[in-house]
């Protein structure tokens, strides 16, 4: 069905074959999992990350044949991945149940049987008739039918919809508006007619009948008749209003894209290296099984005297031996792929989060406001961002507006202690001279025309401001004496309303159709005969009135370009135009009573017009506001947020590009870009704006992308609006984004919400794939915060549906420069460590198992013992790198804010890339080599190691590895870290005699459970040798020394930049608490280096 019908109370046809439509409850649900389907879900998506199948693949394989490691070296580690994960994502889920919970249960008026009701949220149902009290937000999407107000109007704003912060005026319909009891509207009998839920917040088409008398009325329904969820009552007692959409068939619930799950770069490396893995163990496996036949195709290997084969073994299949073979080398190498790799990330990702919480910088204290964290899986993103899109009005500025100045009549004024001064004048001159200036007729008529030329609503109760911060609009108002508060469509009408009260033309309130002001304390009424709103294409909105003398007079005020050419008289040359400010221009007619009476009639034939009416009203519109006689402009200021310059500066030294998409227009968007330092003044700025066609668009591309190779010495800026972008996407994708790359900053003006988004996906699925951030503070912003790589919140004056829908929210935009320059530097050095390092250990581990083949004929015999096995990766080796992960600091964090270019140093996932990954690889290998090697060549000709001529065993061999191997792979990653807490230096060494403490304990008792006691005194025996010990520290320095040696070197011949500003904060010699462990003089250039490895 297209349209849904809403009997309103629900009083449903009597007539008995009616059945009534099916529709949502007023549930909100933003939650992933429920109690019943948690278990199942979870498991799913986790089994669908490869590290986790693949275990979960070889456990069965350990369960079903025999196999030479228990199953519970694979399943203990994935059964501790699995919860770990689980856990952190079931308390994840239990916040957004909570949130939900509290929106859901929040308590609501309903009508019900004759009387209010009281009930929660979640139990409203369509065609319930729901009672809103002033400052609270609307539970469901309602039809408005009635309010306190004689006209049955009501004042809303929807700031956390779509980031406007001014009042909206909706209406009822005349048959309703009179129900302003709930015994009235028990007896209304009508149905709403609408169409179905959509995501256009603003478009609605219905009609409601009302019978009445026997008699039906029908009447037409639009955006101005529908109050959406989320959207605030303001300076109305109470309305009452029919819900048409519950629950996820709001508005504002469509208007969610739905949270696709963000993957970070470094997971895909990661997933590319595993997979790398993978082949290096099939292979490994593969190799073994062959060269174990090729060696049994000798009879005195194949079947030795000591170990005759049984008759069940003689006669198996050969494939089936060659598979079990196969799937038994598999298990026994299998830890070359690292499980608990997955639970340190989480596990880093999650606690790393609270960081950025803590950080007293990010915080902001007027409005008491800390950083948040609502994707924890994004943080090393933080640290590759390419380019920044971001929002201009309260991202970038206060979305305060102030007046600044004006012109009148050609010459212009400034406001000083609340009176105007022409420019040129001394201030006290000038207030001396004001009260004169302003007794002539222009300036007096300019400041009526820009007191009455409004929509301004008066509130005269004065509880809010008392209580403080209850209102978003009780700034402190030179005017609070008089218990008057100005609420205005839009910032800009309640800055000029407000400074014409301060100069002295007071309006005082408007009561039906009249409108009051005081010109300097007299009272002059004036009737409001029509008024013809603002529409973004005009750019203008008038009022027609009849003065207190009887005549007919239209003040319009509007954009520069949208009055200018139908102004007739005036100082036109002489009004100059306000850099950097927001400008209006004001401009009136007096109409003859012939005149008015055609204007009248033209007015209400469009207006009452069934078809075409809106191309009608235009036409009306056109007709009347021309011959314009000028008054004069003002000039308002959008003020910037602190810093904005210099955070917008530090991006761009980062290598970072910055676009400003804006919905406001084109003059405002580049005034706030020159004064925010977007736009340079030495830029050449080249404009795409106002194509009408593919190819006169296809033509100004070409021209541009001439422009940009011809002088390609300068920097260049592009400003683009939003009809010239949409036709631009159409056909000429490739040519566009050839011309923006070459610019190094771009403006979008006039942008619709979801146009935002396109430019941001736009960018992201472009050949270099490069990594996005978008920023912004109103609903309007969600999709594009959303399509980025990385989406951040502004937690600005009003609505939280940015914050809600980001992965970060900050207080100020001048906060994101910290965020990425020196949290994202950190998180993603820590992590790229962190994955390159799990793989290396995890080498280390595996390779001598497999040297040990060749030397034990292939009948896969395990080197270590299994406890070790399935410990390594859990206890032995987890905490330093975990702890190393949350803490490392490469680089002092001011150094970092100071030097934004050391971001450049770790852009394009350069820690991660194929040479490094290379690097680590084959140092585990080489490692690995000289572990196993080192003790073959100490062992391999004599075993009799004690003094008293004892042989030692081929456990014995392994444990010296595996003893090796634990200390140095630790030591490595201390050669690593650069800054030492005291928590490094307690896991560090800790690790390690944990190891040894464990393996004393371990060996030393008689285990029940067990059904071998392969290490019983292994571990004493083996330290009880003094040449074992030797072993030991030559294998590990001749591991770590060729390290040392390497990084000197590269440090004191090819420093990166980071490297330098380490020395520099250092004053050369370690002076930062980082690990400068060796200080190596170098003769020949007697300087000091601090080693801090890298």
């Amino acid at each position: 069905i297209d349209t849904r019908t809403v009997y309103v109370a629900n009083r449903f046809p009597e007539h008995g074959h009616y059945v009534p439509q099916r529709f949502a409850d007023n549930r909100i649900i933003s939650s992933k999992y429920t109690i019943w389907n948690f278990v199942p879900k979870n498991l799913f998506e986790q089994f669908r990350r490869i590290a986790n199948f693949y275990f979960l693949i070889i456990f069965l394989v350990q369960l079903m044949i025999d196999t030479p490691t228990s199953p519970v070296t694979s399943g203990l580690p994935l059964f501790f991945v699995i919860t770990v994960t689980a856990i952190k994502q079931g308390y994840e889920d239990w916040l957004r149940h909570k949130a939900d919970n509290e929106v859901n249960g929040a308590p609501v008026f309903v009508v019900r049987s004759g009387s209010l009701v009281q009930t929660r949220s979640k139990n409203i149902r369509v065609g319930d008739i729901v009672r809103v009290a002033k400052d609270e937000t609307f539970p469901a999407d309602l039809v408005l039918l009635s309010s306190d107000r004689p006209d049955g109007t009501c004042h809303v704003t929807t700031a956390s919809l779509d980031g406007e912060t001014n009042l909206k005026t909706h209406y009822s319909v005349p048959e309703t508006s009179v129900c302003q009891s709930v015994s009235q509207l028990e007896a209304l009998q009508a149905v709403v007619e609408c169409q179905q839920p959509e995501a256009d917040l603003y478009r609605f088409v219905g009609r409601m009948t009302v019978t009445q008398h026997g008699e039906e009325i029908v009447r037409p329904l639009g955006p101005e008749n529908l109050l959406l969820r989320g959207a605030r009552l303001k300076n109305t007692k109470e309305i009452f209003g029919v819900a048409v959409y519950t629950g996820m068939e709001s508005k504002m619930a469509l208007n969610y894209k739905c949270k696709s799950q963000k993957r970070s770069a470094v997971e895909k490396s990661m997933n590319t290296f595993l997979i790398i893995y993978l082949i290096i163990l099939l292979s490994e496996a593969i190799l073994s099984t062959i060269l174990k036949y090729a060696w049994q195709a000798e009879d005195k290997w194949d079947e030795p005297f000591y170990n005759q084969k049984t008759e069940a073994e003689r006669n198996s299949s050969p494939i089936l031996k060659f598979i079990s073979d196969f799937l038994a080398f598999l298990v026994l190498y299998n830890f070359i792929i690292p499980i608990s790799l997955y639970v340190t990330v989480e596990m880093q990702k999650f606690l790393g989060s609270f960081f950025i919480g803590w950080d007293l910088d990010l915080y902001h204290e007027e409005s008491d406001q800390k950083a948040q964290v609502n994707t924890s899986d994004l943080n090393e993103e933080l640290g590759q961002v390419e380019y920044v899109f971001t929002d201009k009005t309260g991202t970038l500025t206060e979305n305060e507006m102030q007046f600044r100045e004006c012109s009148i009549n050609g010459t212009k004024y400034r406001e000083v202690n609340g009176k105007l001064v022409p420019e040129g004048m001394t201030d006290e001159l000038g207030v001396l001279l004001a009260n004169t200036f302003l007794r002539t007729g222009e300036e007096l008529l300019f400041l009526k025309a820009v007191s009455l030329c409004h929509t301004v609503q008066i509130s005269y109760d004065q509880s809010d401001c008392l209580v403080g911060g209850g209102d978003p609009f009780s700034h402190v108002n030179g005017f609070s004496s008089n218990h008057m508060e100005y609420y205005a469509s839009s910032p800009d009408e309640k800055a000029l309303v407000e400074a014409t009260k301060r100069i002295g033309v007071a309006f005082t309130g408007s009561n039906g159709d009249t409108m009051e002001i005081k010109t300097f304390g007299k009272s002059e009424k004036y009737k409001l005969l029509h008024v013809l709103e603002f529409d973004p294409n005009r750019r203008r909105m008038s009022v027609i009135l009849q003065t207190p003398s009887g005549g007919k007079v239209l003040f319009t005020k509007g954009a520069e370009s949208a009055i200018l050419p139908f102004t007739t008289s005036g100082e036109i040359e002489k009004t100059r135009l306000h850099k950097g400010l927001r400008t209006l221009v004001v401009a009136c007619r007096h109409f003859s009573p012939e005149e008015y009476i055609n204007v009248d009639r033209q007015l209400n034939s469009a207006r009452t017009a069934l078809q075409q009416r809106e191309e009608r009203l235009q036409e009306a519109f056109n007709y009347i506001e021309r011959d314009l006689q000028l008054l004069g402009a003002t000039g308002v200021e959008d003020k910037l947020q602190d810093k904005v310059q210099e955070t917008i500066e530090a991006l761009r030294l980062a290598g970072i590009k910055v676009w400003v998409l804006t919905g406001d227009k084109h003059e405002t968007a580049v005034s706030v870009s020159l004064s925010c330092g977007h736009f340079h003044r030495t830029m050449n700025i080249l404009e795409l704006l106002q194509q009408h066609s593919d190819n006169e668009c296809a033509e100004q591309l070409r021209r541009l992308a001439r422009r940009l190779k011809e002088d390609h010495v300068i920097q260049h800026g592009l400003v683009v609006d939003g009809a010239s972008l949409s036709l631009a996407l159409r056909e000429h994708e490739k040519l566009f984004m050839e011309v923006c790359k070459n610019c190094s900053a771009v403006l979008c003006c006039r942008m619709a919400p979801l146009q935002k988004a396109k430019v941001v996906r736009l960018l992201k699925t472009s050949p270099e794939k490069p990594i996005t951030l978008a920023i912004g503070d109103g609903a309007n912003d969600v999709s594009m915060i959303q399509e980025a790589h990385v989406g951040i919140g502004i937690m600005g004056k009003e609505g939280r549906q940015a914050v809600r829908n980001s992965d970060y929210a900050i207080a100020r935009f001048k906060f994101l420069a910290k965020l990425l320059l020196v949290h994202g530097h950190f998180y993603y050095i820590r992590i790229a460590t962190l994955v390159q390092y799990f793989f290396y250990k995890n080498v280390c581990f595996i390779t001598p198992q497999f040297l040990y083949q060749f030397f034990c004929l292939f009948s896969q015999q395990t080197l270590y013992d299994s406890v070790y096995l399935t410990l390594y990766n859990i206890c032995f080796t987890s905490l330093p790198i975990l702890v190393y992960s949350l803490f490392e600091q490469l680089v002092h964090p001011h150094v970092l804010q100071n030097k934004p270019g050391l971001y450049r140093d770790i852009s394009k996932n350069s820690l991660l890339s194929f040479r490094t990954f290379l690097y680590w690889t084959v140092l585990g290998f080489c490692h690995a080599f000289v572990f196993f090697f080192g003790s073959y060549i100490l062992m391999g000709e004599d075993t009799t190691l004690m003094g008293n001529g004892q042989m030692f065993g081929n456990w014995t061999f392994g444990t010296l590895v595996f003893t090796v191997m634990v200390i140095t792979v630790t030591l490595k990653l201390a050669l690593e870290t650069h800054f030492w807490t005291w928590m490094n230096h307690f896991v560090t060494w800790g690790s390690i005699a944990f190891y040894f403490i464990f393996s004393l304990f371990y060996g030393g008792i008689i285990w029940p459970f067990l059904h071998t006691q392969d290490m019983y005194f292994v571990f004493v025996q083996l330290l009880s040798s003094g040449s074992a010990w030797f072993a030991i520290i030559i294998i590990i320095i001749t591991c770590l020394f060729p390290d040392v040696v390497k990084k000197v070197f590269y440090r004191h011949l090819q420093p990166t930049s980071t490297q330098k500003s380490q020395v520099m904060r250092g004053g050369g010699a370690g002076a930062l608490k980082t690990s400068a462990k060796w200080e190596c003089v170098m003769a020949s250039h007697l300087q000091v280096v601090a080693w801090e490895p890298l």
